[in-house]
Protein backbone atom coordinates (compact mmCIF):
# COMPACT_ATOMS: atom_id res chain seq x y z
CA UNK A 1 0.00 0.00 0.00
CA UNK A 2 1.20 3.51 -0.68
CA UNK A 3 0.33 6.85 0.88
CA UNK A 4 -3.25 7.97 1.39
CA UNK A 5 -5.30 7.94 -1.82
CA UNK A 6 -2.71 5.74 -3.54
CA UNK A 7 -2.41 1.98 -3.83
CA UNK A 8 0.41 -0.18 -5.17
CA UNK A 9 0.16 -3.58 -6.85
CA UNK A 10 3.04 -5.90 -7.72
CA UNK A 11 3.33 -7.21 -11.28
CA UNK A 12 5.97 -9.21 -13.06
CA UNK A 13 7.57 -6.04 -14.42
CA UNK A 14 7.44 -3.91 -11.29
CA UNK A 15 5.28 -2.38 -8.59
CA UNK A 16 2.69 0.01 -9.99
CA UNK A 17 1.15 2.75 -7.89
CA UNK A 18 -2.33 3.89 -8.84
CA UNK A 19 -4.70 6.52 -7.55
CA UNK A 20 -7.94 6.05 -5.63
CA UNK A 21 -11.07 8.10 -6.29
CA UNK A 22 -14.48 7.26 -4.86
CA UNK A 23 -13.26 3.76 -3.94
CA UNK A 24 -12.05 3.09 -7.50
CA UNK A 25 -8.36 2.37 -7.93
CA UNK A 26 -7.03 3.33 -11.37
CA UNK A 27 -3.70 2.22 -12.79
CA UNK A 28 -2.85 4.00 -16.04
CA UNK A 29 0.00 3.37 -18.45
CA UNK A 30 1.25 -0.07 -17.37
CA UNK A 31 3.59 -1.52 -20.03
CA UNK A 32 2.71 -5.02 -21.23
CA UNK A 33 5.47 -5.41 -23.85
CA UNK A 34 8.88 -4.04 -24.63
CA UNK A 35 8.76 -0.84 -26.68
CA UNK A 36 8.43 -1.91 -30.35
CA UNK A 37 11.23 0.38 -31.51
CA UNK A 38 14.61 -0.03 -33.17
CA UNK A 39 15.12 -3.66 -34.16
CA UNK A 40 11.66 -4.47 -32.79
CA UNK A 41 9.89 -2.13 -35.22
CA UNK A 42 7.36 -4.12 -37.28
CA UNK A 43 8.19 -7.22 -35.24
CA UNK A 44 5.99 -9.34 -32.98
CA UNK A 45 5.56 -7.84 -29.50
CA UNK A 46 8.10 -9.02 -26.95
CA UNK A 47 6.98 -9.61 -23.33
CA UNK A 48 8.22 -7.24 -20.64
CA UNK A 49 11.24 -8.06 -18.51
CA UNK A 50 10.96 -8.76 -14.81
CA UNK A 51 11.55 -5.89 -12.41
CA UNK A 52 11.16 -5.02 -8.73
CA UNK A 53 11.19 -1.26 -9.26
CA UNK A 54 8.23 0.93 -8.38
CA UNK A 55 6.49 3.11 -10.96
CA UNK A 56 3.72 5.68 -10.86
CA UNK A 57 0.70 4.63 -12.94
CA UNK A 58 -1.04 8.00 -12.91
CA UNK A 59 -1.52 8.87 -16.58
CA UNK A 60 -2.21 7.30 -19.93
CA UNK A 61 0.75 6.39 -22.11
CA UNK A 62 1.16 8.03 -25.53
CA UNK A 63 -1.27 7.03 -28.27
CA UNK A 64 -0.04 4.89 -31.17
CA UNK A 65 1.28 6.76 -34.21
CA UNK A 66 -1.61 8.03 -36.37
CA UNK A 67 -2.83 11.07 -38.27
CA UNK A 68 -5.10 13.53 -36.50
CA UNK A 69 -8.83 12.80 -36.79
CA UNK A 70 -11.28 14.99 -34.91
CA UNK A 71 -13.63 12.13 -34.10
CA UNK A 72 -10.77 10.08 -32.62
CA UNK A 73 -9.76 12.16 -29.61
CA UNK A 74 -6.84 9.91 -28.70
CA UNK A 75 -5.21 11.10 -31.96
CA UNK A 76 -4.88 14.56 -30.40
CA UNK A 77 -2.75 13.24 -27.54
CA UNK A 78 1.00 12.73 -27.48
CA UNK A 79 1.96 9.90 -29.85
CA UNK A 80 4.85 7.45 -29.94
CA UNK A 81 6.09 4.18 -31.41
CA UNK A 82 6.42 3.19 -27.76
CA UNK A 83 2.69 2.69 -27.19
CA UNK A 84 2.08 -0.82 -25.80
CA UNK A 85 0.47 -0.06 -22.46
CA UNK A 86 -2.76 -0.90 -20.65
CA UNK A 87 -4.98 0.61 -17.96
CA UNK A 88 -6.84 -1.05 -15.08
CA UNK A 89 -9.74 0.04 -12.89
CA UNK A 90 -10.83 -1.95 -9.83
CA UNK A 91 -12.71 -1.39 -6.59
CA UNK A 92 -10.08 -0.71 -3.92
CA UNK A 93 -11.94 -2.64 -1.23
CA UNK A 94 -12.25 -5.93 -3.10
CA UNK A 95 -8.84 -6.34 -4.69
CA UNK A 96 -8.26 -9.55 -2.77
CA UNK A 97 -11.22 -11.20 -4.54
CA UNK A 98 -11.34 -13.06 -7.86
CA UNK A 99 -13.73 -11.07 -10.02
CA UNK A 100 -14.57 -11.32 -13.72
CA UNK A 101 -12.28 -9.26 -15.94
CA UNK A 102 -13.55 -7.17 -18.85
CA UNK A 103 -10.88 -6.15 -21.39
CA UNK A 104 -11.83 -3.44 -23.90
CA UNK A 105 -10.24 -3.07 -27.35
CA UNK A 106 -10.85 0.34 -28.91
CA UNK A 107 -11.99 1.04 -32.43
CA UNK A 108 -10.72 3.48 -35.02
CA UNK A 109 -10.70 1.69 -38.38
CA UNK A 110 -7.48 -0.10 -37.32
CA UNK A 111 -5.74 3.18 -38.16
CA UNK A 112 -6.74 5.52 -35.34
CA UNK A 113 -7.74 5.58 -31.69
CA UNK A 114 -6.20 4.90 -28.32
CA UNK A 115 -7.01 4.22 -24.69
CA UNK A 116 -6.62 7.89 -23.74
CA UNK A 117 -9.97 8.77 -25.32
CA UNK A 118 -12.16 10.02 -22.42
CA UNK A 119 -15.05 7.95 -23.75
CA UNK A 120 -13.22 4.83 -22.48
CA UNK A 121 -12.43 6.08 -18.99
CA UNK A 122 -13.38 3.34 -16.54
CA UNK A 123 -14.02 5.35 -13.35
CA UNK A 124 -17.81 5.55 -13.63
CA UNK A 125 -18.15 1.99 -14.87
CA UNK A 126 -16.37 0.49 -11.87
CA UNK A 127 -18.19 2.80 -9.46
CA UNK A 128 -21.42 1.30 -10.75
CA UNK A 129 -20.04 -2.26 -11.07
CA UNK A 130 -17.46 -2.92 -8.35
CA UNK A 131 -17.87 -6.66 -8.90
CA UNK A 132 -15.71 -6.66 -12.06
CA UNK A 133 -12.26 -5.45 -13.09
CA UNK A 134 -11.98 -3.30 -16.22
CA UNK A 135 -8.94 -3.15 -18.50
CA UNK A 136 -8.34 -1.12 -21.67
CA UNK A 137 -5.45 -2.07 -23.93
CA UNK A 138 -3.53 -0.32 -26.70
CA UNK A 139 -2.15 -1.80 -29.90
CA UNK A 140 -0.21 -0.57 -32.92
CA UNK A 141 -2.51 0.93 -35.54
CA UNK A 142 -2.14 2.07 -39.14
CA UNK A 143 1.00 1.21 -41.05
CA UNK A 144 2.84 0.43 -37.81
CA UNK A 145 0.42 -2.35 -36.89
CA UNK A 146 -1.12 -3.50 -40.16
CA UNK A 147 1.35 -3.46 -43.05
CA UNK A 148 2.27 -6.34 -45.34
CA UNK A 149 6.06 -6.24 -45.63
CA UNK A 150 6.36 -9.60 -47.40
CA UNK A 151 6.81 -7.88 -50.79
CA UNK A 152 9.70 -5.72 -49.53
CA UNK A 153 13.26 -7.03 -50.10
CA UNK A 154 14.42 -8.33 -46.74
CA UNK A 155 10.85 -8.78 -45.55
CA UNK A 156 11.15 -12.53 -45.10
CA UNK A 157 11.40 -12.09 -41.33
CA UNK A 158 8.26 -9.96 -41.23
CA UNK A 159 5.62 -12.53 -42.23
CA UNK A 160 3.25 -11.42 -39.46
CA UNK A 161 3.55 -7.67 -40.11
CA UNK A 162 0.04 -7.47 -41.58
CA UNK A 163 -1.45 -8.35 -38.20
CA UNK A 164 0.88 -6.94 -35.57
CA UNK A 165 -1.95 -5.04 -33.90
CA UNK A 166 -3.73 -8.33 -33.22
CA UNK A 167 -0.54 -9.86 -31.85
CA UNK A 168 -0.16 -6.83 -29.56
CA UNK A 169 -3.64 -7.55 -28.22
CA UNK A 170 -2.68 -11.17 -27.55
CA UNK A 171 0.48 -10.05 -25.75
CA UNK A 172 -1.65 -7.76 -23.57
CA UNK A 173 -4.03 -10.63 -22.78
CA UNK A 174 -1.10 -12.84 -21.74
CA UNK A 175 0.10 -10.08 -19.43
CA UNK A 176 -3.38 -9.74 -17.97
CA UNK A 177 -3.66 -13.47 -17.36
CA UNK A 178 -0.35 -13.42 -15.49
CA UNK A 179 -0.89 -10.27 -13.43
CA UNK A 180 -4.58 -9.46 -13.04
CA UNK A 181 -5.05 -11.44 -9.81
CA UNK A 182 -3.18 -8.72 -7.93
CA UNK A 183 -5.93 -6.28 -8.95
CA UNK A 184 -8.75 -8.58 -7.84
CA UNK A 185 -9.34 -10.17 -11.23
CA UNK A 186 -9.90 -13.82 -12.05
CA UNK A 187 -7.47 -14.81 -14.85
CA UNK A 188 -9.75 -17.71 -15.76
CA UNK A 189 -12.80 -15.47 -16.31
CA UNK A 190 -11.80 -12.89 -18.92
CA UNK A 191 -14.14 -11.28 -21.45
CA UNK A 192 -12.75 -9.25 -24.34
CA UNK A 193 -15.08 -6.64 -25.77
CA UNK A 194 -14.65 -4.00 -28.42
CA UNK A 195 -16.44 -1.69 -30.82
CA UNK A 196 -15.91 -1.28 -34.57
CA UNK A 197 -12.28 -2.27 -35.19
CA UNK A 198 -12.38 -3.52 -31.61
CA UNK A 199 -15.45 -5.59 -32.46
CA UNK A 200 -13.58 -6.93 -35.47
CA UNK A 201 -10.59 -7.72 -33.26
CA UNK A 202 -12.55 -9.71 -30.69
CA UNK A 203 -14.16 -11.60 -33.57
CA UNK A 204 -10.73 -12.56 -34.93
CA UNK A 205 -8.98 -13.41 -31.67
CA UNK A 206 -10.90 -16.68 -31.07
CA UNK A 207 -9.55 -17.95 -34.41
CA UNK A 208 -5.89 -17.35 -33.52
CA UNK A 209 -4.28 -20.37 -31.80
CA UNK A 210 -1.93 -18.19 -29.74
CA UNK A 211 -4.92 -16.45 -28.14
CA UNK A 212 -6.72 -19.57 -26.98
CA UNK A 213 -7.06 -19.91 -23.25
CA UNK A 214 -6.55 -16.19 -22.66
CA UNK A 215 -10.25 -15.32 -22.53
CA UNK A 216 -13.57 -17.09 -22.16
CA UNK A 217 -16.03 -14.68 -23.79
CA UNK A 218 -16.27 -11.92 -26.41
CA UNK A 219 -18.62 -8.98 -26.97
CA UNK A 220 -18.42 -7.67 -30.53
CA UNK A 221 -20.08 -4.28 -30.99
CA UNK A 222 -20.51 -3.17 -34.62
CA UNK A 223 -17.59 -5.23 -35.88
CA UNK A 224 -17.02 -8.71 -37.31
CA UNK A 225 -14.55 -10.80 -39.27
CA UNK A 226 -15.69 -9.03 -42.46
CA UNK A 227 -13.50 -6.05 -41.50
CA UNK A 228 -10.40 -7.65 -43.00
CA UNK A 229 -8.47 -7.43 -46.27
CA UNK A 230 -6.98 -10.01 -48.59
CA UNK A 231 -3.35 -9.74 -49.70
CA UNK A 232 -4.24 -7.87 -52.89
CA UNK A 233 -6.13 -5.21 -50.95
CA UNK A 234 -3.15 -4.79 -48.59
CA UNK A 235 -0.59 -4.20 -51.33
CA UNK A 236 -1.28 -0.51 -52.14
CA UNK A 237 -0.29 0.61 -48.63
CA UNK A 238 3.10 -1.10 -48.88
CA UNK A 239 3.69 0.24 -52.38
CA UNK A 240 2.79 3.76 -51.34
CA UNK A 241 5.08 3.57 -48.32
CA UNK A 242 8.01 2.57 -50.52
CA UNK A 243 7.15 5.26 -53.05
CA UNK A 244 6.94 8.08 -50.50
CA UNK A 245 10.04 7.09 -48.53
CA UNK A 246 12.16 6.02 -51.51
CA UNK A 247 13.06 2.91 -49.52
CA UNK A 248 14.50 -0.05 -51.41
CA UNK A 249 14.47 -2.63 -48.62
CA UNK A 250 13.75 -3.29 -44.97
CA UNK A 251 17.03 -1.70 -43.85
CA UNK A 252 15.87 1.59 -45.34
CA UNK A 253 12.50 1.34 -43.58
CA UNK A 254 14.10 0.51 -40.25
CA UNK A 255 16.35 3.55 -40.63
CA UNK A 256 13.38 5.94 -40.75
CA UNK A 257 13.40 8.37 -37.84
CA UNK A 258 10.52 8.95 -35.45
CA UNK A 259 9.89 12.31 -37.09
CA UNK A 260 9.72 10.72 -40.53
CA UNK A 261 7.22 8.15 -39.25
CA UNK A 262 5.03 10.92 -37.85
CA UNK A 263 5.02 12.67 -41.23
CA UNK A 264 4.11 9.39 -42.94
CA UNK A 265 0.98 9.13 -40.78
CA UNK A 266 -0.54 12.04 -42.71
CA UNK A 267 0.73 10.95 -46.12
CA UNK A 268 -0.49 7.35 -45.79
CA UNK A 269 -3.84 7.92 -44.08
CA UNK A 270 -5.71 7.35 -47.36
CA UNK A 271 -4.20 3.88 -47.78
CA UNK A 272 -4.57 2.27 -44.36
CA UNK A 273 -5.77 -1.32 -44.22
CA UNK A 274 -7.48 -3.80 -41.93
CA UNK A 275 -6.07 -7.08 -40.60
CA UNK A 276 -4.73 -9.23 -43.42
CA UNK A 277 -6.19 -12.65 -44.18
CA UNK A 278 -2.65 -13.93 -44.50
CA UNK A 279 -3.06 -17.60 -43.58
CA UNK A 280 -0.27 -17.06 -41.05
CA UNK A 281 -1.85 -15.19 -38.15
CA UNK A 282 -5.50 -15.42 -39.21
CA UNK A 283 -7.18 -17.82 -41.67
CA UNK A 284 -7.85 -16.84 -45.27
CA UNK A 285 -11.52 -17.89 -44.91
CA UNK A 286 -12.76 -16.58 -41.58
CA UNK A 287 -16.41 -17.60 -41.79
CA UNK A 288 -15.33 -21.11 -42.69
CA UNK A 289 -13.04 -21.16 -39.64
CA UNK A 290 -16.07 -20.38 -37.50
CA UNK A 291 -18.04 -23.08 -39.32
CA UNK A 292 -15.30 -25.58 -38.50
CA UNK A 293 -15.85 -24.76 -34.84
CA UNK A 294 -12.43 -23.22 -34.22
CA UNK A 295 -14.00 -20.80 -31.73
CA UNK A 296 -16.61 -23.17 -30.27
CA UNK A 297 -15.31 -22.90 -26.72
CA UNK A 298 -15.87 -19.13 -26.60
CA UNK A 299 -19.18 -17.48 -25.61
CA UNK A 300 -20.17 -14.66 -27.96
CA UNK A 301 -22.42 -11.62 -27.67
CA UNK A 302 -22.55 -9.74 -30.97
CA UNK A 303 -24.67 -6.97 -32.42
CA UNK A 304 -24.98 -3.86 -34.55
CA UNK A 305 -26.77 -0.52 -34.55
CA UNK A 306 -29.78 0.38 -36.67
CA UNK A 307 -28.17 3.35 -38.42
CA UNK A 308 -24.45 2.49 -38.45
CA UNK A 309 -23.64 4.43 -41.60
CA UNK A 310 -25.03 7.73 -40.36
CA UNK A 311 -21.93 8.08 -38.19
CA UNK A 312 -20.16 9.39 -41.27
CA UNK A 313 -22.54 12.33 -41.60
CA UNK A 314 -20.72 13.82 -38.64
CA UNK A 315 -17.34 12.21 -39.28
CA UNK A 316 -16.82 13.72 -42.75
CA UNK A 317 -18.20 17.06 -41.64
CA UNK A 318 -20.94 17.63 -44.19
CA UNK A 319 -24.32 16.11 -44.95
CA UNK A 320 -23.82 17.00 -48.62
CA UNK A 321 -20.54 15.11 -48.72
CA UNK A 322 -22.20 12.16 -47.05
CA UNK A 323 -24.92 12.05 -49.71
CA UNK A 324 -22.31 12.23 -52.45
CA UNK A 325 -20.30 9.47 -50.76
CA UNK A 326 -23.36 7.20 -50.70
CA UNK A 327 -23.92 7.56 -54.44
CA UNK A 328 -20.23 7.16 -55.17
CA UNK A 329 -19.81 3.95 -53.20
CA UNK A 330 -23.05 2.49 -54.45
CA UNK A 331 -22.28 3.01 -58.13
CA UNK A 332 -18.79 1.58 -57.71
CA UNK A 333 -19.89 -1.48 -55.77
CA UNK A 334 -22.82 -2.24 -58.04
CA UNK A 335 -20.47 -2.49 -61.01
CA UNK A 336 -19.03 -5.60 -59.37
CA UNK A 337 -22.26 -7.54 -58.91
CA UNK A 338 -24.01 -9.81 -61.40
CA UNK A 339 -27.29 -8.79 -63.01
CA UNK A 340 -29.20 -11.26 -60.82
CA UNK A 341 -27.63 -9.83 -57.67
CA UNK A 342 -28.33 -6.32 -58.88
CA UNK A 343 -31.99 -7.34 -59.02
CA UNK A 344 -31.70 -8.43 -55.40
CA UNK A 345 -30.49 -4.97 -54.50
CA UNK A 346 -33.28 -3.33 -56.46
CA UNK A 347 -35.83 -5.50 -54.65
CA UNK A 348 -34.23 -4.47 -51.35
CA UNK A 349 -34.59 -0.82 -52.32
CA UNK A 350 -38.28 -1.30 -52.99
CA UNK A 351 -38.73 -2.68 -49.48
CA UNK A 352 -37.62 0.59 -47.93
CA UNK A 353 -40.13 3.19 -46.83
CA UNK A 354 -38.01 6.28 -47.51
CA UNK A 355 -39.67 8.90 -49.67
CA UNK A 356 -38.84 12.32 -51.05
CA UNK A 357 -35.80 13.83 -52.71
CA UNK A 358 -33.25 11.91 -50.60
CA UNK A 359 -34.99 8.53 -50.70
CA UNK A 360 -32.22 6.94 -52.77
CA UNK A 361 -29.45 8.06 -50.41
CA UNK A 362 -31.33 6.86 -47.33
CA UNK A 363 -31.98 3.54 -49.07
CA UNK A 364 -28.26 3.26 -49.84
CA UNK A 365 -27.53 4.03 -46.20
CA UNK A 366 -29.68 1.09 -45.15
CA UNK A 367 -28.04 -1.09 -47.79
CA UNK A 368 -24.62 -0.50 -46.27
CA UNK A 369 -25.96 -0.85 -42.74
CA UNK A 370 -26.79 -4.38 -43.86
CA UNK A 371 -23.82 -5.28 -46.08
CA UNK A 372 -21.04 -3.88 -43.91
CA UNK A 373 -22.39 -4.48 -40.42
CA UNK A 374 -25.57 -6.42 -39.65
CA UNK A 375 -25.38 -9.26 -42.19
CA UNK A 376 -21.70 -10.06 -41.52
CA UNK A 377 -22.51 -10.20 -37.80
CA UNK A 378 -25.40 -12.56 -38.54
CA UNK A 379 -23.25 -14.81 -40.71
CA UNK A 380 -20.60 -14.94 -38.00
CA UNK A 381 -23.23 -15.68 -35.32
CA UNK A 382 -24.81 -18.38 -37.49
CA UNK A 383 -21.49 -20.13 -38.01
CA UNK A 384 -20.54 -19.90 -34.35
CA UNK A 385 -23.88 -21.12 -32.99
CA UNK A 386 -24.05 -24.03 -35.44
CA UNK A 387 -20.89 -25.46 -33.90
CA UNK A 388 -22.05 -25.29 -30.32
CA UNK A 389 -20.79 -21.84 -29.52
CA UNK A 390 -23.04 -20.07 -27.03
CA UNK A 391 -24.23 -16.99 -28.93
CA UNK A 392 -26.38 -13.93 -28.22
CA UNK A 393 -27.42 -11.20 -30.68
CA UNK A 394 -28.53 -7.59 -30.14
CA UNK A 395 -29.77 -4.73 -32.33
CA UNK A 396 -29.36 -1.19 -30.95
CA UNK A 397 -32.19 1.19 -31.94
CA UNK A 398 -32.08 4.02 -29.40
CA UNK A 399 -30.98 7.13 -31.34
CA UNK A 400 -28.35 9.77 -30.86
CA UNK A 401 -29.52 13.21 -29.89
CA UNK A 402 -27.48 14.67 -32.74
CA UNK A 403 -29.45 15.66 -35.84
CA UNK A 404 -29.72 12.98 -38.55
CA UNK A 405 -27.40 10.47 -36.80
CA UNK A 406 -30.09 8.12 -35.51
CA UNK A 407 -28.76 4.94 -33.89
CA UNK A 408 -25.40 5.48 -35.55
CA UNK A 409 -22.10 3.65 -35.28
CA UNK A 410 -20.54 4.09 -31.79
CA UNK A 411 -23.69 5.62 -30.28
CA UNK A 412 -23.79 2.95 -27.54
CA UNK A 413 -20.29 3.55 -26.17
CA UNK A 414 -21.29 6.25 -23.69
CA UNK A 415 -23.96 3.85 -22.41
CA UNK A 416 -21.63 0.87 -22.08
CA UNK A 417 -18.93 2.84 -20.25
CA UNK A 418 -21.38 4.73 -18.03
CA UNK A 419 -20.03 8.04 -19.33
CA UNK A 420 -23.22 9.98 -20.21
CA UNK A 421 -21.36 13.28 -20.30
CA UNK A 422 -19.36 12.07 -23.31
CA UNK A 423 -21.76 13.28 -25.98
CA UNK A 424 -19.58 13.00 -29.10
CA UNK A 425 -21.79 10.26 -30.60
CA UNK A 426 -24.78 9.93 -28.26
CA UNK A 427 -25.68 13.60 -27.98
CA UNK A 428 -27.85 15.03 -25.21
CA UNK A 429 -30.70 12.52 -24.99
CA UNK A 430 -29.01 9.61 -23.22
CA UNK A 431 -31.50 7.33 -21.51
CA UNK A 432 -29.93 6.55 -18.14
CA UNK A 433 -32.21 3.56 -17.53
CA UNK A 434 -31.15 2.02 -20.84
CA UNK A 435 -27.52 2.73 -19.93
CA UNK A 436 -27.85 0.96 -16.59
CA UNK A 437 -29.55 -2.06 -18.11
CA UNK A 438 -27.02 -2.28 -20.96
CA UNK A 439 -24.12 -2.25 -18.52
CA UNK A 440 -25.78 -4.91 -16.39
CA UNK A 441 -26.33 -7.14 -19.42
CA UNK A 442 -22.70 -6.77 -20.48
CA UNK A 443 -21.50 -7.44 -16.92
CA UNK A 444 -23.77 -10.46 -16.47
CA UNK A 445 -22.48 -11.92 -19.72
CA UNK A 446 -18.91 -11.41 -18.48
CA UNK A 447 -19.75 -13.10 -15.19
CA UNK A 448 -21.61 -16.18 -16.39
CA UNK A 449 -21.97 -16.15 -20.16
CA UNK A 450 -25.63 -15.09 -20.05
CA UNK A 451 -26.64 -11.42 -20.45
CA UNK A 452 -30.09 -11.94 -18.89
CA UNK A 453 -30.93 -9.66 -15.96
CA UNK A 454 -32.89 -11.38 -13.16
CA UNK A 455 -35.65 -9.41 -11.42
CA UNK A 456 -33.69 -9.62 -8.18
CA UNK A 457 -30.93 -7.34 -9.49
CA UNK A 458 -31.13 -3.60 -8.64
CA UNK A 459 -32.83 -1.53 -11.32
CA UNK A 460 -33.85 -4.61 -13.30
CA UNK A 461 -37.59 -3.90 -13.14
CA UNK A 462 -39.35 -6.95 -14.50
CA UNK A 463 -36.01 -8.43 -15.46
CA UNK A 464 -34.67 -9.30 -18.90
CA UNK A 465 -34.66 -12.84 -20.22
CA UNK A 466 -32.25 -13.03 -23.15
CA UNK A 467 -32.68 -16.15 -25.29
CA UNK A 468 -29.68 -17.66 -27.04
CA UNK A 469 -29.24 -17.06 -30.74
CA UNK A 470 -29.36 -19.83 -33.31
CA UNK A 471 -29.61 -19.86 -37.10
CA UNK A 472 -33.27 -20.97 -37.02
CA UNK A 473 -35.05 -18.56 -34.64
CA UNK A 474 -32.34 -15.85 -34.72
CA UNK A 475 -33.45 -14.41 -31.36
CA UNK A 476 -32.33 -10.78 -31.20
CA UNK A 477 -32.53 -8.38 -28.25
CA UNK A 478 -33.76 -4.94 -29.35
CA UNK A 479 -32.04 -2.27 -27.24
CA UNK A 480 -34.28 0.78 -27.31
CA UNK A 481 -36.20 2.85 -24.77
CA UNK A 482 -38.20 -0.32 -24.25
CA UNK A 483 -36.10 -3.49 -24.40
CA UNK A 484 -37.66 -6.47 -26.14
CA UNK A 485 -36.65 -9.63 -27.94
CA UNK A 486 -37.70 -10.55 -31.48
CA UNK A 487 -36.94 -13.38 -33.89
CA UNK A 488 -35.21 -12.93 -37.24
CA UNK A 489 -35.72 -9.19 -37.54
CA UNK A 490 -35.69 -7.72 -41.07
CA UNK A 491 -35.70 -11.25 -42.44
CA UNK A 492 -36.65 -10.16 -45.96
CA UNK A 493 -33.65 -7.85 -46.11
CA UNK A 494 -31.41 -10.64 -44.86
CA UNK A 495 -32.72 -13.15 -47.39
CA UNK A 496 -32.29 -10.74 -50.29
CA UNK A 497 -28.82 -9.49 -49.45
CA UNK A 498 -27.03 -12.41 -47.80
CA UNK A 499 -25.59 -13.69 -51.14
CA UNK A 500 -23.91 -10.30 -51.64
CA UNK A 501 -21.63 -10.93 -48.66
CA UNK A 502 -19.66 -13.24 -50.93
CA UNK A 503 -18.38 -10.17 -52.80
CA UNK A 504 -16.41 -9.23 -49.70
CA UNK A 505 -17.50 -5.61 -49.44
CA UNK A 506 -15.44 -4.31 -46.54
CA UNK A 507 -14.86 -0.61 -47.04
CA UNK A 508 -11.75 -1.06 -49.19
CA UNK A 509 -11.54 1.93 -51.48
CA UNK A 510 -8.35 1.29 -53.44
CA UNK A 511 -10.22 -0.17 -56.41
CA UNK A 512 -12.88 2.54 -56.55
CA UNK A 513 -12.96 4.63 -59.70
CA UNK A 514 -14.42 8.05 -60.46
CA UNK A 515 -15.54 6.73 -63.85
CA UNK A 516 -19.13 6.08 -62.84
CA UNK A 517 -22.18 8.04 -63.98
CA UNK A 518 -22.99 9.61 -60.65
CA UNK A 519 -19.62 11.38 -60.43
CA UNK A 520 -18.99 11.92 -64.10
CA UNK A 521 -19.36 15.69 -63.79
CA UNK A 522 -17.31 16.06 -60.63
CA UNK A 523 -14.31 18.32 -61.05
CA UNK A 524 -11.94 19.13 -58.21
CA UNK A 525 -14.21 17.52 -55.59
CA UNK A 526 -12.70 15.97 -52.51
CA UNK A 527 -14.84 13.17 -51.16
CA UNK A 528 -14.45 11.66 -47.73
CA UNK A 529 -14.73 7.95 -48.34
CA UNK A 530 -14.53 5.70 -45.34
CA UNK A 531 -12.29 2.88 -44.24
CA UNK A 532 -14.97 0.87 -42.41
CA UNK A 533 -14.39 -0.32 -38.86
CA UNK A 534 -14.44 0.92 -35.42
CA UNK A 535 -14.41 4.48 -34.31
CA UNK A 536 -13.82 4.26 -38.00
CA UNK A 537 -11.95 7.02 -39.60
CA UNK A 538 -12.44 8.37 -43.06
CA UNK A 539 -10.06 8.55 -45.99
CA UNK A 540 -9.87 11.25 -48.60
CA UNK A 541 -10.18 10.38 -52.25
CA UNK A 542 -9.38 13.22 -54.65
CA UNK A 543 -11.18 13.45 -57.96
CA UNK A 544 -9.31 16.48 -59.18
CA UNK A 545 -8.53 15.07 -62.61
CA UNK A 546 -11.95 13.58 -63.23
CA UNK A 547 -13.46 15.45 -66.14
CA UNK A 548 -16.30 14.25 -68.25
CA UNK A 549 -15.22 13.80 -71.83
Amino acid sequence: MGEKNNITVSCVNGNFTGRIKNSVASFLGIPFAKPPVGELRWKNPVPVEESEDTFEAFDYAPSPLQSYLESERASGREQSEDCLYLNIWANENTMSEKKPVMVFIHGGSYGWGGTGDPLYDGQNFIQAHPDVVLVTIAYRVGFMGFLDLSIVPGGEEYKTSGNLGLLDQICALRYIKENIAGFGGDPECVTVFGESAGGGSVSLLPLIPEARGLFRRVIAESGSVSLTYNKKECRPLTEKLLEITGADDMDDLLALSSGELEELCEKLSDYLIFPERDGVVIPTDLYEAYRRGEASGVDMLIGTNADEMRYWIADIGSFRRYLFMCDYLYENNMKRVTSSDRKRVEAFMRLQENTGRLAKEWNITELYNELLFRLPAIRQADAHSQNGGKTYMYYWKYPSGIKRLGACHAVELAYVFNNPDEKIYAGNNIDLKLAAKTQQMWVNFAKKGDPSVPESEPGAGDGIVWERYDSIDRATMILDKEISQESDIKHLQRELLDPLLDYGFNGSYNDLTPKVPVVGKAVGITIAVFGIAAGLGFVTYNLIKNKEK
